[in-house]
């Protein structure tokens, strides 16, 4: 339709005519002596079409090449005859900046590749060279279709393996991008799991150890890949071919450019199976005794004393923000490691600080209570409705008896904690980021807000105080309640507490805030109406609404049920005022409040579903923030030294396991009906990637394939019961069983 909008009939005859061309092209006889004349017509409607073409699409840019199309079509005769005319511009780009070379490899046409490379060996490392799939080869394109023939006629015929990046903007790691295999062969031939493709990959010489722009080895990029059991699979490998290096330092132990290796990259994204997969690897048997097995797991990245940076990995769970790293929690030996930190420390450390945080308070608001006050003056009101009896005393006055020196001790015992709370938590707020810091519930989420605004209004009545500015009493009311409200924060210490603390943060910061915002809307529009009818009354008929502010704030009291309806049936009132009222009440009483009701119950019921999660990351991140500012001293390393064991100066936290039978065939029961729909969605994906090019089965995969309806997975698991019942021998599993630590 396209050919025809720009060139009616005539173009699409020149298509006909230029298929019928290649077509005798492809005849045996190639001494025919119309060869030349059909050559120079192909070479004209090759212009012409490519001409016209030019902003159409790549697959209409493919048929007006003759050298494209004959190599889409994989006519290897006339790709031949095309290379040996002059005309012919082998290094000629599609709209994709790709070359024929490139259009072969892409259709897997074997004949036409090779025709290609044997009469244009200079396409072989020729890059595309357009913005979305910039520096792809056809080795790339190659390694990705798992057409192993391909991959292995290019290496033979000189494709570098090791220089080629892919920079192209469809290839890089972005947010919302679908599609991030790293920018060299090997990690291209890695995520797609082809393990006679990546054995032929490293053979001609393509380092294990590259890295891309921003730093990832293909063990990082193989963590990020959703098929995660293929890539666990395929970083056994590249790890086996990496130890043959003899390299002083791992290949999972190499940074990318943000500091983090495959193992902590793990942790950060949640990817539950290559963390639990990297652990397992590192995990030493230690002894084995009947049901008991005794097991040494390395510290070197999880405990943040034993790290060397500050980017372990609890804490990088504690700052992501996904779900599935919070998941991480639960996998040995992170779980004992965090348990055995906080019962034998954390614990007694946090209650001391809210110990002292409630001495604190309280000094401040005794402080507070027994401020220095007189007599106010004669005419110093100028209102009748102004009743201050009291003002505030000067800075001379204020510190005179005994009691005013014991207040003084108290409030440089205020100011002295302000100081020191704005010194802890700026450095922290810094490290972090202002939005990480405020805005993760894990982290302490409006607590850190509260506690910062706290202090600095402490630190601003000090300055009232001196320079004897009357208006500290508003400075030290809202003190007052930012600072009994940050006493909330030491819930996450408690159990029974925390996740409650938790529900009501996320009710507050969710549905309220969307709440008040619609209760704004409507109590503007009603007061403004009402105000519009009591402007032109005596104000002191109705005091409720002797003012706008006044008539706004009565409008609030009346739409949460605090005060009964403001009106005086002894005196005229006008109709509006009646219609007014009942609307406001259908709104307010039946329409919003209802409405919150419902939020609040879904929030409820979603929030229920990870408090618990939360509480423990916010025990993590407790924790940690401890360590962080108490004196290392009072933090032991827990675990034992690796020299005590042979096995260097790594630090490693010994856990028992006990295998009993019958928590085995309690938890087959358990996990037959409660199995993730994850397992079938990875099962998915790896028949999405099964591709049956090269010889034998050269993609990784579990042995069991296919999908599995409804109906054959519960078939499954009630057979699976069936046999646990009846004691007969079934497949096993690796049990997860209590575990005692040492």
């Amino acid at each position: 339709l396209c050919l025809q909008k720009s060139n009616g009939t005539r173009a699409t005859s020149h298509v006909n005519e230029c298929h019928e061309l290649v077509a005798l092209c492809q005849t045996p006889d190639s001494k025919s002596p119309y060869e030349p004349l059909l050559y120079s017509r192909m070479e004209a409607l090759g212009s012409h079409l490519n001409f016209n073409l030019q902003t159409h699409s790549l697959s209409h840019r493919t048929n007006g090449v003759p050298l494209f199309f004959a190599a889409k079509e994989n006519s290897a005769g006339c790709i031949k005859k095309l290379l040996d005319s002059a005309s012919t511009n082998i290094f000629e780009r599609g709209a994709l900046g790709e070359t024929a070379l490139h259009v072969a490899v892409m259709n897997d046409n074997m004949e036409a590749a090779l025709a290609l490379m044997d009469g244009a060996p200079e396409l072989i490392n020729e890059p595309m060279t357009s913005d979305l799939f910039l520096g792809m080869t056809p080795l790339h394109i190659a390694v990705v279709n798992q057409n192993f023939n391909l991959v292995r006629s290019l290496i033979g015929k000189g494709a570098d393996v090791a220089t080629p990046r892919v920079t192209g903007l469809y290839f890089r790691k972005r947010r919302g991008g679908l599609l991030y295999y790293g920018e060299h062969i090997l990690a291209f031939a890695a995520c797609v799991g082809n393990q006679d493709i990546i054995s032929m990959v490293i053979n001609a010489g393509a380092s294990t150890r590259a890295q891309d722009s921003i730093g990832n080895t293909v063990l990082h990029i193989l963590v990020l890949q959703p098929n995660k059991t293929i890539a666990c699979l395929v970083l056994d490998l590249l790890l086996a071919r990496d130890v043959e290096l003899d390299q002083a330092v791992p290949l999972d132990m190499v940074p990318n450019y943000h500091g983090l290796t495959p193992f902590k990259l793990a942790a950060k994204e949640g990817n539950l199976v290559a963390f639990q997969h990297l652990v397992n690897r590192r995990r030493i048997n230690q002894w084995n005794l009947g049901p008991l097995t005794s097991n040494l797991y390395d510290l070197t990245e999880i405990d943040s004393l034993v790290a060397d940076d500050d980017c372990s990995v609890l804490e990088l769970i504690v700052g992501s923000q996904r779900r599935e790293a919070r998941r991480i929690l639960e996998v040995t030996p992170v779980r004992q490691l965090v348990s055995l930190k906080w019962n034998l420390y954390g614990k007694h450390y946090f209650r001391l600080l809210l110990l002292l945080y409630l001495l604190y308070i309280g000094t401040f608001t005794l402080c507070c209570v027994y401020r220095p006050l007189k007599d106010a003056p004669e005419n110093y009101t100028v209102s009748d409705m102004d009743k201050t009896i009291r003002v505030q005393k000067t800075l001379k006055e204020s510190y005179v008896t005994y009691g005013d020196n014991l207040r003084l001790a108290g409030e440089m015992i205020s100011v002295l904690g302000a100081l020191v709370i704005l010194l802890l938590e700026i450095p922290d707020m810094l490290r972090v980021g202002a939005k990480h810091y405020f805005g993760q519930t894990a982290l302490g989420g409006p607590f850190h807000v509260i506690l910062i605004a706290y202090a600095f209004l402490v630190v601003l009545l000090c300055v009232f105080r001196v320079s004897g500015v009357q208006g500290e009493t508003v400075v030290m009311a809202v003190c007052l309640v930012l600072g009994w409200s940050n006493v909330m924060f030491f819930a996450r210490g408690f159990q029974m507490l925390g996740p409650y603390v938790i529900m009501i943060q996320k009710i507050i910061f969710g549905d309220l805030t969307k709440f008040m915002w619609l209760s704004f809307i409507v109590l503007i529009g009603f007061s403004t109406s009402l105000w519009m009818v009591y402007m032109t009354q005596d104000p002191d008929s109705l005091p409720a609404y002797r003012s706008f502010p006044i008539t706004l704030f009565s409008q609030f009291e009346l739409s949460v049920g605090l005060i009964d309806l403001p009106v005086d049936h002894t005196i005229t009132t006008p109709p509006i005022v009646h219609v007014l009222h009942c609307t406001f009440s259908v709104v307010s009483y039946i329409l919003l409040l209802n409405l919150l009701t419902a939020m609040m119950s879904d929030t409820q019921w979603r929030v229920a579903q990870e408090r618990d999660e939360l509480w423990r990351t916010q025990v993590v991140a407790t924790t940690l923030m401890l360590e962080r500012r108490l004196p290392r001293c009072l933090w032991p390393r827990l675990g034992v030294c690796g020299l005590l064991y042979g096995l260097g100066e790594r630090w490693y936290l010994r856990v028992e396991d006990r295998n009993d039978p019958l928590v085995q065939k309690m938890r087959r029961y358990i996990q037959a009906f409660s199995k993730d729909e994850d397992q079938s969605k990875e099962r998915d994906e790896m028949e999405n990637t099964d591709m049956s090019k090269g010889p034998g089965s050269p993609l990784i995969r579990p042995k069991h394939r296919g999908g599995i309806n409804g109906n054959r997975k519960s078939l499954a698991r009630w057979q699976m019961i069936r046999h646990s019942a009846l004691g007969l021998d079934v497949e096993q599993e690796e049990p997860e069983d209590d575990q005692e630590v040492r």
